[in-house]
C-alpha cells in the first residue's frame, strides 16, 4: 500500500509516545504524523486527532476511509489511508497504534516497522500522576499493564527507551532511521 515506511509506536501509558512523536517531526520535517480518528471528543486532550461520533466512525468505516481501525477502551479507533501527498516527501510516517493490532498492521501497511518505546516503572508512574488524566485506580491499572509483550510474529521493532531527556530519543530513533536509510 505504502512506500514510505510506516512506523507504529507504542508503549505503555506514560512512556511519552505523542511527546516523542511530537518532537520527531518537529526535528525532522520529513516525518510525518498520521492524525488518527477516535470517537472521543476532540477536547479530551492527549494527541491531536479527528474526533468523530461512534455513528460517524462507522460511516467512514463503512465508505472504506480507514487503512486500519480497532475498538479499545470503549473507543473506536482509525487509521486514514496515507494519502500520496504525505507521502510525497517523507521519510517516515508515524502512527500511535495499539499492540493488539501490530500484526494486522504489518499485513496493510508496507514497509512496516515498530517503534517500541519504554520507561522505568517510576518514571511512568510520575509521568501519569503529572499529566491528570487519570484517577489512582486507573493509573495502577495502566502501570500493570507496563509490562505487556508485543504479539509474537512482529517483524521490525525497534526499541528504545524514554526515560531520559526526550532530546536523548529523538536521537536514537533519527539515528536508526538514517542507518536504515543508509
Amino acid at each position: 500500500m505504502t512506500q514510505v515506511p510506516v512506523i507504529a509506536v507504542v508503549g505503555p501509558s506514560g512512556v511519552g509516545k505523542d511527546s516523542v512523536m511530537t518532537a520527531l517531526a518537529t526535528r525532522d520535517p520529513r516525518v510525518h504524523l498520521i492524525r488518527r480518528v477516535i470517537t472521543r471528543p476532540e477536547d479530551a486532550g492527549g494527541e491531536a486527532f479527528t474526533g468523530v461520533s461512534r455513528q460517524e466512525f462507522e460511516a467512514m468505516r463503512a465508505a472504506g476511509a480507514f487503512a486500519l481501525s480497532w475498538e479499545a477502551h470503549g473507543l473506536c479507533y482509525g487509521v486514514p489511508m496515507p494519502s500520496e501527498v504525505k507521502q510525497a516527501d517523507a521519510r517516515a510516517l508515524l502512527v500511535n497504534l495499539s499492540r493488539g493490532v501490530l500484526l494486522r498492521a504489518q499485513e496493510v501497511f508496507h514497509p512496516f516497522a515498530v517503534l517500541s518505546l519504554t520507561a522505568r516503572p517510576e518514571v511512568l508512574a510520575a509521568r501519569l500522576a503529572a499529566r491528570g488524566r487519570e484517577d489512582a485506580a486507573e493509573q495502577a491499572r495502566r502501570l500493570g499493564r507496563a509490562g505487556m509483550a508485543l504479539p509474537e510474529g512482529v517483524r521490525r521493532v525497534i526499541t528504545v527507551d524514554n526515560s531520559g531527556p526526550l532530546e536523548r530519543t529523538v536521537d536514537a530513533v533519527l539515528a536508526h532511521l538514517q542507518r536504515e536509510s543508509a
